[in-house]
């Protein structure tokens, strides 16, 4: 599924719709620069899935869990971008049976975790402002400048042999991407 995101508003609401799709064992990884916007979208997931606490970057605490205000499964937000093998990420003791797992940066880390998986990716417009890699802010701060970004999510595994069950770009058509 390939849509284009023009704004942070917009990343929010896709991360309210995919809330919608998502339940209890669903792994999604997130790949994109500084500031592509991984935060402003598990921002929006979390608040479709009515999770407690405010969603903010991991970077320095590697992992947060988000219980469900309603019953549901916790939201597990992850930054695996200081983390150099699966070996690591296990250390985090994540219950990926009961949450649904979103982890930035953790490409390369996760395959063999689970059998399905949902893998995220966040383009620029070649040319685009990028985020300082040296500051101390959230990526949502670089996603204020109005650049569209060109967003990429492929199912892999059983779970997601059948798409996504939503249309990529409401204003144009479908681009079904499968693993």
């Amino acid at each position: 599924m390939r849509r284009t995101i023009a704004d942070p508003e917009t990343m929010h609401a896709f991360g309210l719709e995919m809330a919608g799709l998502l339940r209890a064992g669903d792994l999604m990884v997130l790949t994109g620069p500084l500031g592509a916007g991984k935060t402003t979208f598990t921002r929006g997931l979390g608040e479709g899935l009515r999770v407690r606490g405010a969603v903010t970057s991991p970077t320095f605490v590697l992992a947060r869990t988000h219980p469900s205000t309603i019953g549901g499964p916790p939201l597990v937000h992850v930054d695996a971008y200081r983390l150099s093998s699966a070996m690591e990420l296990d250390d985090l003791d994540i219950d990926f049976a009961r949450s649904i797992v979103v982890v930035e940066w953790g490409r390369g880390l996760l395959e063999g975790i689970t059998e399905s998986w949902l893998d995220m990716e966040i383009e620029r417009p070649l040319g685009a402002s990028q985020a300082d890699p040296d500051a101390d802010v959230d990526d949502a701060v670089a996603l204020d400048l109005p650049e569209p970004r060109t967003v990429t999510v492929t199912g892999h595994g059983p779970r997601w042999q059948d798409g996504l069950g939503f249309r990529s770009d409401p204003a144009g058509p479908d681009e079904p991407v499968h693993a």
